[in-house]
């Protein structure tokens, strides 16, 4: 088993943007992959089929926030066995966590299939857009597994130090469902998207399983499973996946509450919500690169160099977000009109950037914050902050000023972006002043 380079030795910077650069590039291409379909439904089928992609859009977060969350917790554990030098510990969580990855995704399928319904009545879908939408998730259900297994593989690699094949694998996905998406929304309408977009899923699975098998990185044997381990990635991947979660939770409701507001509102949701990736894929890539690093450190006992990694990505990351936001703010009323030709469409858009605009800084510096502490090895700590302002902060203020109109929600959002930036730093420093660490 080897790095690509070394994370425990090496040059902090370089190791950082080394791993960073490329996690960057393959989220703006999962980024592209998602606008795709997005410009695709929105201008060969209209507002009514972007407002069902919008509705269906929470469930599909959640899906994939379990994966990457589920995953990463898999990695916590990884980086730090092999930070330590455990090789064979290192077999043992790997060959175990790819049972329970198997296992798990095909649980996942058979349960959201029966569940469709009724998540859809929860979230208050139009009638008019109701069969459209539960048409939509059954089709996208069918390639969950393959999702899920692409999530896993990539955090195999990250633990490893690779995350440069998780740009190729997404460059590969995103022109092959550029490709077949208008070919197939001609013949099939919005379910031709959903067709297209597990079609390319598939192909992306395989190429990325192609390059496993060349790269030999590690081998499966059946010996190497083990109970133990199991309980072990399951403590960490729970409340791993969970946390990842919360957002997509936070999100499906506030779509509910949006939803109360007409069609068009609900459209510009989630147009804006595209817009956001923009904003948040950064922060997502510093915090998944930062668990791996910082547990790597942790499994060699060098807490002062994940302290220097933790400063340089605050810095970097901070820096890169004022950057973005002011291009997404300035130019969020041509943005929108890319993906649904409407002026009230893109009005709606532009009001929620100005109001959360200085949001975004505040979610980068949560993210490294909590990349830190998923880290050290606390993904339970991660999930109960979380918790907090999505769920306790987020969601009783956004209804409490949607009296106000959609401006009171854009409000509540800003406000728990703020509370998320000093509780993750108290959080990160709270715990790395309990292990006597610079932190």
């Amino acid at each position: 088993m080897s790095k690509n380079f070394d994370i425990i030795h090496g040059n902090p910077s370089q190791c950082l943007f080394a791993m960073v650069l490329p996690m960057m590039a393959a989220m703006f291409l999962n980024m592209a992959y998602n606008l795709v379909d997005s410009l695709w439904i929105g201008n060969l089928l209209g507002e009514s089929a972007y407002a069902a992609l919008t509705a269906a859009t929470p469930i599909l977060l959640l899906l994939n926030s379990i994966a990457m969350g589920a995953t990463n917790g898999v990695a916590i554990l990884l980086s730090q066995a092999i930070g330590a030098g455990e090789t064979r510990r290192t077999r043992t969580i790997l060959f175990t966590s790819f049972i329970l990855s198997i296992v798990f995704s095909l649980g996942m399928t058979g349960l959201l299939e029966g569940m469709v319904s009724p998540l859809l009545r929860f979230l208050q879908v139009p009638s008019e857009l109701y069969e459209m939408t539960c048409l939509y998730l059954r089709i996208y259900l069918i390639g969950y597994g393959a999702v899920y297994l692409y999530c896993y593989f990539a955090a195999v690699l990250r633990s490893f130090g690779d995350t440069v094949f998780q740009m190729l694998a997404m460059l590969v996905c995103t022109v092959l469902n550029g490709a077949l998406d208008p070919l197939l929304i001609h013949g099939f309408g919005l379910q031709g998207a959903a067709a297209a977009t597990v079609l390319s899923q598939g192909i992306c699975l395989g190429f990325m399983v192609c390059y496993l098998r060349k790269k030999a990185l590690f081998s499966f044997h059946a010996a190497d499973w083990s109970g133990k381990e199991l309980g072990t990635i399951c403590l960490k991947s729970l409340p791993a996946a969970f946390q990842q979660s919360i957002p997509a939770i936070s999100t499906s409701v506030l779509t509910a509450i949006v939803s109360g507001f007409g069609v068009t509102a609900l459209a510009a949701y989630g147009v804006a919500g595209k817009l956001e990736l923009l904003l948040f894929y950064p922060a997502m890539s510093f915090q998944m690169v930062l668990t791996t690093i910082v547990g790597q450190c942790i499994g060699a006992g060098r807490r002062d160099r994940a302290w220097v990694y933790c400063k340089t990505a605050l810095l970097w990351g901070g820096g890169l977000l004022i950057i973005l936001s002011c291009g997404v703010v300035g130019l969020a009323h041509p943005l929108s009109e890319l993906f649904v030709d409407s002026k009230a469409v893109a009005e709606v858009v532009a009001g929620y950037f100005q109001v959360v605009s200085v949001g975004y800084l505040f979610n980068m510096e949560t993210n490294c914050f909590l990349g830190a502490v998923n880290g050290m090895g606390h993904p339970g700590h991660s999930m109960l902050c979380m918790v907090l302002y999505y769920l306790i902060i987020r969601i009783p203020l956004a209804c409490l000023l949607s009296s106000a109109g959609l401006n009171g929600i854009w409000a509540a959002v800003l406000c728990s972006h703020v509370a998320a930036v000093v509780t993750a730093c108290l959080l990160a420093r709270g715990l790395a002043s309990r292990k006597k660490s610079p932190i």
